[in-house]
């Protein structure tokens, strides 16, 4: 990851993420003639919540943090969306994913709206009896304001599913009967979903596959470099390089060092091999350099894998990290930008790729398959049934291959960017939502 966490801070006060959100709903707003209506209450958040979560830390201090949860739109469903726990996190980092939430859910069309919540810590500080105090804190703080039928969050940067399951456990504690779906990406043995930990890096696979055959490329033969090696990034590696799903081969991994606090990106010509690197990765994606190097990668900058001369590049760390500037980096022989974080890509550097003929799948399209599981969590929750993982992962596959078809033809037939035109599907669907509920 390039930008963490005081490049992160800085890369932010030139790249406000929750105005580039709104940016880009202006954008298609005004392609598609949006009512003012619709404008009015899409452009910002229904609910906005921050609060104080008092933690006794170890050494017996009280220390105070400050949690979020903001619950962007509702129209077709509960709020849907993760929990970051983050040191740079503000609440407009929370208000543009909250956004980008809605989107995603209606992009994919289930019955879900756009949520997100977070912390502003760095959970590899804190011991593992705060952390868990942390994450109960944060729940005794909300949980009147979430629920299976109102909000329901799940892990996203810097959160695990051990403590999604520590999470329900105290708002079914609160609640006062056993609520799994409250909370979805929680444990196996607590409720959560065969799948859901690959979810979200293998539907960014599937999806390149989809490309790929747009384009005529061979993907036995195409390679990749990646930013961010945490769940995300691990589970593309994987499936890009897995000869059943895709079987091309991945040449870098960017990740930020928790020990020096500084990106590198780890190269490989011949191809990594994921499984080995991720044998030597700390749970919050941090590759034990000196291992790695041991082990004849070879240790590079942390822009170094924006600049590899592969077919597809795939940003799966953090918002903002293409931008004008940083766009000027990418080889010429890019054919494919598949975006697993969410916004990392700046409307500026959006031009660009547009001008250089490049096939972005955009985020809220791209990265989806994490909320589709999550989805299916909840629905095995309410069953009390649950599915095997080859089941799960299938359904999955059927969902964003259609839904990335979807998106194409709008982008064909309306002569649209596939940004553009995954808004002009997401936001149609939402605003029928709010015609058919009478708020328009």
């Amino acid at each position: 990851m390039t930008t963490q966490p005081r490049a992160r801070k800085q890369v932010l006060q030139e790249v406000n993420p929750f105005e580039m959100a709104q940016r880009q709903f202006d954008r298609v707003a005004d392609l598609i003639g949006l009512n003012e209506d619709a404008r009015q209450i899409l452009r910002q958040p229904l609910r906005e919540f921050r609060f104080q979560i008092p933690v006794r830390m170890d050494d017996g201090r009280l220390q105070v943090f400050i949690g979020y949860r903001v619950q962007h739109n509702d129209a077709r469903g509960p709020a849907k969306g993760g929990i970051r726990f983050h040191k740079a996190e503000t609440l407009d980092t929370i208000r543009a994913l909250a956004m980008w939430m809605t989107w995603k859910t209606a992009v994919v069309d289930i019955p879900l709206g756009g949520g997100k919540g977070g912390v502003a810590v760095d959970p590899a500080s804190l011991s593992r009896r705060e952390l868990e105090a942390l994450c109960r804190g944060w729940i005794d703080q909300i949980w009147r304001n979430i629920g299976p039928r109102i909000d329901v969050p799940a892990p996203d940067v810097g959160t695990t599913p051990q403590m999604m399951g520590w999470m329900m456990d105290e708002y079914s504690k609160l609640a006062g009967e056993y609520t799994p779906g409250v909370i979805t990406g929680k444990p196996v043995e607590g409720g959560g979903s065969p799948g859901r930990a690959e979810a979200t890096g293998f539907g960014v696979v599937y999806q390149i596959r989809e490309a790929m055959k747009r384009l005529g490329l061979d993907p036995k033969q195409s390679t990749a470099s990646i930013q961010g090696f945490g769940n995300v990034g691990q589970h593309v590696a994987l499936a890009f390089t897995d000869p059943d799903i895709l079987g091309g081969r991945v040449v870098s991994v960017s990740y930020w060092d928790r020990e020096d606090r500084t990106a590198y990106t780890v190269t490989r010509p011949e191809g990594i091999d994921p499984r080995e690197l991720i044998g030597i990765t700390d749970e919050f994606g941090s590759i034990d350099k000196r291992e790695a190097q041991r082990r004849g990668y070879l240790i590079e900058d942390g822009m170094a894998w924006l600049r590899k001369e592969v077919d597809v590049l795939v940003p799966a760390a953090l918002e903002a990290q293409i931008t004008k500037h940083t766009v000027k980096l990418i080889s010429p022989k890019v054919k494919i930008l598949a975006e697993g974080a969410n916004g990392p890509t700046t409307p500026e550097a959006d031009r660009e790729l547009e001008a250089r003929g490049i096939l972005v799948i955009p985020d809220f399209l791209c990265n989806a398959g994490g909320v589709v599981v999550s989805y299916f969590e909840g629905v095995q929750n309410e069953m009390n049934y649950y599915w095997d993982r080859k089941e799960v992962l299938e359904r999955l596959d059927r969902i964003l291959t259609r839904s990335f078809h979807e998106v194409f033809q709008v982008a064909e037939e309306g002569g649209f960017y596939p940004r553009d035109a995954a808004y002009v599907l997401a936001i149609d669907r939402v605003v029928k939502a709010m015609q058919m509920r009478g708020w328009i």
